[in-house]
Parts: C-alpha cells; sequence; structure tokens
C-alpha cells in the first residue's frame, strides 16, 4: 500500500499539525504533499519528504501566505498524487481537493470546513485585524471559492472529523458522513505536581475568535496573576489593554507548556473551538479547565469533574466563575485519568485501523470492476 499524506501548508505548529506529526510516524515513507513549508517554524519534518507546490517560489509565501489565497485551490490540484494507492489529506483548507486517480483512495482528516467560507463567513468578513485579506476580495470572489470547496469535497471517498462538531459541520455544508476520530494528544509529556503556582494560565495562537481579549478583560478587574503563552496577530493589541499582573510568554516549548500547565491554578480555555487539544493537555496535567460549553468542549471537558464549562461567552460570567472557583477542589487523578482517554496511541490504533479496512474494502470493489 503506497500512501501519500497532503497536508495544507506547514507554516504555524497547531494541533492539525500535530495530527499531521502522527500520520507521518505511522506512515514514515509517506511523502508530503503541502502547498509551502516554513522550515524555520516547523523542522521535524525530513525536507527530502516534503513536496511543496509551486507557490513556494513567490515572495513573502511564509508570511503573508494569506495574498496567496486565490491561487491555493490551483495549486493544490496540481499535486500529482497519481502512483499511490491512498492518499490521506489533512486540511482545513483546500488540501480535500486534491486530484486522484480512480485506483487511489482519498481519505480526508477534516479538521473543520474553511471556517471563512462556511460557519463564519460574516464574522470574518467583518474582522479587519486579523483578516484584512479578504476585505480585498469581492463577495462574488468568496462565493467562487465556497462552490470549489464544496466541488472539492466530492473528490473524497471518505472523511474523518476530529469531533462530533467538526462532523455536523461536513454534514451541514458538504452532506456528507464522517467517521469521528479525535486528535491525537501526548498525554505521557504532562505530569501532575505536588505543588500549585499562584497563576492562572491560558494560550495558543493569539487570534480573535479565541477571545484571548476577553480573558484580559477578566483579569484586568480580578487583578490576578494570569500566563498566556503563545504567538499571534493579536499580540500587540492584548499587550496594549492588558494590565502588570498579565505575563505574555511568547512561544514556548512543549517542556516549558507542560510544567505551567502542571502548576497552574486552572487553564482558560472561553472561546469555541472544534475539539480543543490544549483544554486536553491541560487536563493530561491534572488541572482543570474553565471552558466555555460549545463545540469542542462540550465533548471532552466533563462539568464538575474535570473543569467548568461556563453558558454564555461574556466577560461577566467568566468573571464570576473564576471569582468562585476553588483550586484545592479538584481531584488531579481523575482529571488526568480522564485525558488519557484521548492519548495519542490511541489515536494511532483508531485511523490505523480504519485506513486498512477502508482500503480492503477500496480494493474488493477494484477487482469486481475488473470482472465487470
Amino acid at each position: 500500500m503506497k500512501i501519500a499524506l497532503v497536508h495544507d501548508y506547514l507554516a504555524q505548529d497547531g494541533g492539525a499539525e500535530k495530527v499531521l506529526w502522527s500520520l507521518h510516524q505511522i506512515w514514515p515513507e509517506a511523502p508530503i504533499f503541502v502547498l509551502f513549508h516554513d522550515e524555520k517554524k516547523l523542522d521535524q519534518f525530513k525536507k527530502d519528504q516534503i513536496k511543496e507546490s509551486f507557490l513556494k517560489n513567490f515572495p513573502f509565501v511564509n508570511s503573508r501566505y494569506q495574498w496567496y489565497l486565490p491561487l491555493m485551490p490551483i495549486a493544490t490540484e496540481k499535486h500529482d498524487l497519481k502512483n499511490f494507492d491512498v492518499v490521506i489529506s489533512s486540511t482545513s483548507l483546500f488540501a480535500k481537493g486534491v486530484i486522484t486517480s480512480p485506483n487511489t483512495l482519498h481519505i480526508s482528516y477534516c479538521h473543520t470546513p474553511p471556517r471563512f467560507l462556511w460557519s463564519d463567513t460574516h464574522k470574518y468578513l467583518d474582522d479587519f485585524r486579523y483578516n484584512f485579506f479578504i476585505k480585498l476580495f469581492s463577495p462574488n470572489f468568496i462565493h467562487r471559492l465556497r462552490i470549489w470547496d464544496k466541488m472539492s469535497a466530492d473528490r473524497v471517498d471518505d472523511f474523518i472529523a476530529n469531533s462530533f462538531t467538526v462532523a455536523k459541520r461536513i454534514q451541514k455544508y458538504y452532506r456528507r458522513e464522517a467517521e469521528i476520530i479525535n486528535p491525537p494528544v501526548e498525554t505521557e509529556q504532562f505530569k501532575i505536581s505536588p505543588i500549585l503556582g499562584n497563576y492562572y494560565l491560558a494560550g495558543g495562537r493569539l487570534v480573535p475568535y479565541k477571545k484571548f481579549d476577553l480573558i484580559v478583560k477578566v483579569f484586568n478587574r480580578l487583578g490576578t496573576p494570569l500566563k498566556i503563552f503563545g504567538d499571534g496577530p493579536e499580540l500587540k493589541h492584548l499587550k496594549k489593554i492588558a494590565k502588570t499582573n498579565i505575563e505574555f510568554l511568547g512561544r514556548i516549548n512543549e517542556e516549558q507548556k507542560a510544567e505551567l500547565m502542571s502548576k497552574s491554578l486552572a487553564f482558560i480555555h472561553p472561546q469555541m473551538e472544534d475539539f480543543g487539544i490544549t483544554a486536553i493537555e491541560s487536563m493530561a496535567a491534572g488541572r482543570p479547565v474553565i471552558a466555555y460549553g460549545v463545540g469542542g468542549a462540550q465533548e471532552t471537558v466533563i462539568d464538575g469533574e474535570t473543569g467548568i464549562l461556563i453558558k454564555n461567552q461574556t466577560w461577566e460570567n467568566l468573571f464570576d466563575t473564576i471569582l468562585n472557583f476553588h483550586p484545592e477542589n479538584w481531584d488531579s487523578g481523575k482529571i488526568r485519568a480522564h485525558a488519557e482517554k484521548f492519548d495519542e496511541k490511541i489515536f494511532k490504533e483508531k485511523i490505523k485501523k480504519f485506513i486498512e479496512d477502508k482500503y480492503e474494502e477500496f480494493k474488493k470493489g477494484l477487482v469486481q470492476d475488473k470482472l465487470l
């Protein structure tokens, strides 16, 4: 079984890239097709295995890749995958739009249908700081991209969704069923600390939809220590509005993150996520999560046992929850045991079996076609 992996692009280290890394570990010989690869940010993949599109030759593609959104569909279609038995695409954008031969099985691990085309179109168009590039495109162009995206979903033989939340979107926008396999979390990297610090923790990609401004607003009023890790377009704005009790740590490594999580009073997670790997990581460190009770958090956080699910995405609701939070009342062992259900080993076992089973079914269909 000759396998190829396809990913949208390698320009940031997030949950989608963790999935790709796990797929790479299962099938280490499989080449990885991407639109472009920023080696400075992601150097764990072997350079000779990465197959970049023509976009790699464009200026500023690593730092201003949003400029090239109009070219991404055609660049995706130009990936040459004719010599593979199975193509596995990992996508929240256009990678599922690759063109494969009739003898190739295409399975797409979908992190979400593109937010700016479907679930959050109007919000993205209104968001000047993060999505200025979209304002440069006419509504007609967005409409054309949406048509292409729907058409590209028809090229997929089988969908895998990372959560029930995403599976519902796939059904809504693509009218396709999806198997649900939660993304991998390296729970073994996280340990329970016998001593807690005096701070709350938040972090990830600092982008508007993750609502870090709401967290800052709350802790400005509380005066309680808060540490925020990560980088992104919101960093400058958040620093401007934050008071001195809030510390911005920037990009940190996995060891630093594990230690921060294990000693935090709780992890603050007020955004609507498709799944939410950082919330699982906090629980793997034995610390509860205070999360907005929609989307992936509903599937991963047990209200009252491994964290608290807030009903409203408002600073008032979050403020009241933290004000009445008692960090000493949580069972760290029980919280960690729940997180282990999402361990990377389980992901690898499930997805390997799914791919192999689907390929056996696919081969039988090819044999029947030849007999006819």
